[in-house]
């Protein structure tokens, strides 16, 4: 005998109501009506039908939430839903990301039919005998069900929107430091971390008596070696245990791309809100973690000399400008050191110039190594690089020139073939002088640097005040 598809029809007004399910009678169709969201939920909790036709707008709960409702239960999951409601994209757009099967405009019969026929005949193909489930409503009313799953939804879209805030973060530091406050309100974790893969980064949010402790579990978990960069979030909002259930760890996707790891290492096992909620914020964390991403990615390329890696001359001239008025209030000492690489046109011309950027490669990283932290090295412009010392006199810039000087002249450069090429470097010293500007004290550097060129070269040369005295 040929079974009788049973719909179930969720119209709030009664008379567009009964009219529609004259006509879907007389296509052949059972109809069950109701007029009300919420009880259309419980209608079909207990009693799967074939296929749900519901208005976008209704009373109670609307038809996108109920939706959602019953593709999460595993009762209803199977049970095509088919909403309607009046032209507009916007409609179709949250008709598609709750699970809708089809979204029609009232009074388009036809369309509606035949979106019925085609959600069933897929259904019954998809899961055969099984297709009329009963519901379960075990441990739980149907009524509690409904607003457990609003309550799971309402949750979820404030945890996603908190997450779009971050948008703005600008930084990935500054983005883990206001993601651990926002999470740490909604959650008890021992700790939590997120990775970024390009460029490679780790973040974790720990309690700072645990701190050890939860950096090796992040390590361990989400396998992050030693030399990736660690950024971490210290304070009392993180518990301090030093064990505890097992991480649960998501990727975090953009696009079509995985882009990072999230992971939250909870204080009890099982918690099914620590699960939704990793799942939630790593599902909608990848455009906040890209977009921090391309923020420095832009400042990087702004203020970053891309052959050598050094910050470039825009960029340190900013610096200087604020280290040189910080010196002058505290009366404090400042060097700077211009250089110029020794007869760089000939080692272009008689190695080419992939020899002569692997030669300034090289001489960047030998300056890089010899110097504080508080130390800026600096591409000048061609073949010329800067060094800026803070609370460094001239004697002090004088000998970490000297020891550069022997570091180029020893470096065992070589070309790509493995041809030697020699590398010596003109060092010009200055210190600044009461009041001086940062274009005066750079000029006095660039003069004694010319004077180390015409002496022959491969030299340190100091700068030297209007009455002769070392400035």
């Amino acid at each position: 005998m040929l079974r009788v598809p049973r719909i179930l029809l969720i119209d709030p007004l009664e008379t567009a109501r009964k009219t529609l399910a004259e006509r879907l009678h007389l296509q052949g169709f059972l109809v069950t009506e109701c007029r009300d969201g919420a009880e259309g939920a419980v209608l079909a909790l207990e009693d799967p039908p074939a296929a749900v036709i519901a208005d976008l707008s209704m009373p109670s709960i609307s038809g996108v939430q109920l939706c959602r409702l019953l593709k999460a239960e595993g009762g209803t999951a199977h049970v095509p839903v088919v909403l309607r409601g009046p032209e507009g994209r916007r409609n179709q757009f949250w008709s598609e990301q709750c699970g809708a099967y089809a979204y029609v405009v009232k009074g388009r019969m036809g369309q509606l039919v035949r979106a019925l026929r085609s959600a069933i005949e897929r259904a019954e193909a998809s899961f055969g005998g099984d297709f009329f489930v009963q519901s379960s409503a075990e441990g739980l009313d149907v009524r509690d069900r409904i607003a457990s799953h609003l309550d799971s939804a309402l949750f979820d879209s404030v945890v996603a929107a908190e997450l779009r805030r971050l948008g703005t973060s600008e930084s990935f530091d500054r983005l883990i430091d206001l993601l651990s406050q926002f999470v740490s309100q909604v959650a008890t974790y021992r700790w939590l971390a997120v990775t970024r893969n390009q460029p490679a980064r780790a973040a974790v949010h720990t309690n700072s008596g645990s701190r050890d402790t939860s950096v090796a579990q992040m390590r361990a978990a989400l396998g992050v070696s030693a030399d990736v960069p660690l950024f971490l979030v210290e304070d009392d909002d993180a518990v301090s245990d030093s064990s505890g259930p097992a991480p649960i760890i998501e990727p975090i996707p953009f696009g079509e791309q995985v882009i990072g790891t999230f992971a939250l290492a909870p204080c009890t096992e099982g918690h099914v809100q620590d699960q939704l909620l990793v799942k939630t914020i790593a599902r909608e964390l990848g455009a906040a973690l890209r977009m921090a991403s391309l923020v420095e990615e832009s400042r990087l390329l702004a203020t970053t000399d891309a052959l050598t890696g050094l910050v470039n001359r825009r960029a340190f001239s900013d610096w200087a400008q604020r280290e040189l008025r910080r010196t002058q209030r505290y009366n404090d000492a400042l060097s700077v050191i211009l250089l110029d690489v020794d007869h760089f046109k000939q080692i272009n011309d008689r190695y080419g110039h992939a020899a002569g950027d692997l030669v300034l490669g090289s001489v960047a990283r030998q300056l890089m190594n010899g110097i504080r932290n508080c130390d800026v090295v600096a591409r000048w412009g061609g073949e010329e690089f800067v060094l800026a010392l803070p609370s460094t006199p001239l004697d002090g810039a004088r000998e970490v020139a000297e020891r550069a000087r022997r570091r180029l002249e020893n470096a065992n450069i070589e070309t790509n073939e493995g041809t030697p090429i020699p590398v010596t470097a003109s060092f010009g010293v200055a210190q600044v002088d009461s009041q001086e500007s940062l274009e005066q004290l750079i000029d006095r550097a660039d003069r004694a640097m010319y004077t180390a060129k015409s002496s022959g070269r491969n030299r340190v040369e100091c700068s030297r005040t209007a009455t002769g005295a070392a400035a």
